[in-house]
């Protein structure tokens, strides 16, 4: 299978955890990168090599959209790179405007 892309809404009432979760999915099925959004509205995201607040990559491999919207807690649905790529750009773009310089 080749590189794809996914989002997810998670639904629930925790205040601390993402509601939305965008990823970028290697062809052996595990994260590349991650973005996670916050119901306040802020993102942190995860590559191979870092992240940002607690957002990590998967140990497992990520579901297609079909089986995870399965879980009435999820929608998921398959995105293209350009999507994902301008959420990943916007992720970047606010830390660096909210890191310390």
């Amino acid at each position: 299978m080749a590189m794809w892309y996914l989002k997810a809404q998670w639904h629930h009432d925790f205040d601390d955890e993402p509601v939305e979760l965008y990823s970028e999915i290697g062809d052996d099925g595990f994260e590349v990168r991650k973005v996670e959004v916050f119901r306040d509205g802020h993102r942190d995201w995860a590559d191979s090599d870092r992240g940002t607040g607690t957002t990590e990559l998967g140990q497992i491999p990520v579901p297609t959209p079909e089986e995870l919207s399965e879980e009435t807690e999820f929608t998921a649905l398959q995105i293209d790179a350009a999507e994902f790529d301008a959420v990943w750009r916007r992720a970047l773009d606010e830390r660096r405007a909210t890191s310390p310089r």
